[in-house]
């Protein structure tokens, strides 16, 4: 049996929530080797406390072996609510090992008085519920899912990103790169600059992008809402100091 201040725990990480997880599990637990996996999909991450390992392990059976290498002893997924492959790697992986999955996922956004929102399922169905509303698009879903939306030439984008985003894009494409959080007084003054008729976000949920949403409502602009992809069958909260109780009943796997 591993001793409780010896446990080996796996972040799966990225997120704002993943780096305070990180910063609360070193602070308070110094004695357990905390690693945290970063994607490697931006060129300049914000690092968390603790080890960091940073590229992808080659899927469900790389993860495995990793898992087994590493002698870990529980998983945190607190990756994007949107990083769905990830998800099912980890659920896949600790299934065969038997390592305990958390996962800690954000709540998701909820359309307030004024709102003026329209639900689709899937990216693609974003890019055509756009086609038939406002030509100046304000877009928020990442810079690797530009894609969906190349094929509208009638219309104009603005997308924000950490880092530039890479082909196939739309032909009228206007870049902005940022990283948040971000103010509504800053949204107000960025959709008021460049004229913008329609948001379209993924439902990520948080703090940190949210005031995206309070300027859309400010100036009666509509938002397509991208929802979320299921959760993964496994353990989950939504606040990362439920993490530590649940480490507390999961002292060690059982590989």
């Amino acid at each position: 049996m591993v001793a409780v201040a010896d446990l080996t725990v796996l972040l799966l990480g990225g997120t704002g929530e993943a780096r305070r997880l990180a910063a609360l599990l070193v602070r308070d637990r110094p004695r357990w080797r905390v690693v945290t996996s970063l994607a490697g999909r931006v060129a300049d991450p914000a690092l968390p406390e603790g080890e960091v390992r940073i590229g992808g392990f080659g899927g469900p059976a790389g993860l495995v072996d990793w898992l087994r290498r590493e002698r870990v002893d529980a998983v945190l997924d607190v990756t994007h609510p949107f990083a769905a492959t990830m998800s099912a790697s980890a659920v896949s992986a600790c299934a065969e090992t038997g390592v305990p999955l958390l996962v800690v996922r954000r709540p998701g956004w909820t359309a307030q008085p004024g709102d003026a929102w329209r639900r689709v399922p899937s990216l693609a169905a974003a890019a055509e519920t756009v086609a038939g509303m406002g030509e100046r698009v304000f877009l928020t879903t990442g810079r690797q899912s530009l894609a969906a939306f190349a094929d509208l030439d009638r219309h104009w984008f603005l997308v924000r990103s950490v880092d530039h985003p890479e082909p196939p894009l739309p032909r009228r494409l206007t870049v902005v790169l940022d990283r948040g959080p971000f103010t509504v007084d800053g949204e107000l003054a960025l959709l008021r600059r460049y004229g913008i008729d329609v948001l379209v976000t993924k439902d990520s949920g948080g703090t940190m992008t949210a005031a995206k949403l309070d300027a859309a409502r400010r100036l009666g602009l509509p938002v397509v809402m991208v929802d979320r992809p299921s959760a993964p069958p496994s353990d989950q909260v939504t606040r990362i100091e439920d993490a530590l109780p649940w480490l507390a009943a999961h002292p060690s796997s059982s590989i």
